[in-house]
């Protein structure tokens, strides 16, 4: 199947789970890509490596993973950005990530080792289209 005929939801996805490999070297388990209005929410399951989750299991360990993941969000996401906008149309008007460490040491973290990205768009998308269902 070619990229044309992928839902914009599965193109996000599949770039998500790119970008991430050629990142960390780690590609996520599954990704969950969910829009709503002019949000669409990322979440990459299993995306730590072995030595994330075992250095999660301290409350530094899991304060530095999160470090980590956030500084390499910030300095990476320019191109999930334009291939977002590339594959919607919509501009990113602010973009965030939050990292779920194995133990939820860290009060604002939560417990699975799961990732999430909440992308703001400048639009929304109607959902026919979103899902590929628009000729």
């Amino acid at each position: 199947m070619d990229a044309k005929s992928h839902s914009m939801a599965q193109q996000v996805s599949d770039t998500v789970v790119r970008l991430q490999t050629a990142r960390t070297g780690h590609a996520p388990k599954a990704v969950t890509v969910i829009l709503g209005g002019d949000t669409l929410v990322v979440t990459m399951h299993e995306a730590l490596s072995p030595a994330e989750i075992s250095l999660s299991k301290t409350i530094d360990g899991a304060s530095q993973v999160q470090h980590y993941h956030r500084q390499l969000f910030e300095t990476s996401s320019e191109e999930l950005q334009a291939e977002i906008k590339r594959i919607t149309g919509v501009s990113i008007r602010e973009s965030a990530l939050e990292v779920e460490t194995s133990t939820g040491a860290v009060a604002h973290a939560f417990t699975s080792g799961v990732m999430v990205q909440i992308i703001r768009l400048e639009g929304t998308i109607p959902a026919a289209k979103w899902d590929g269902n628009d000729s």
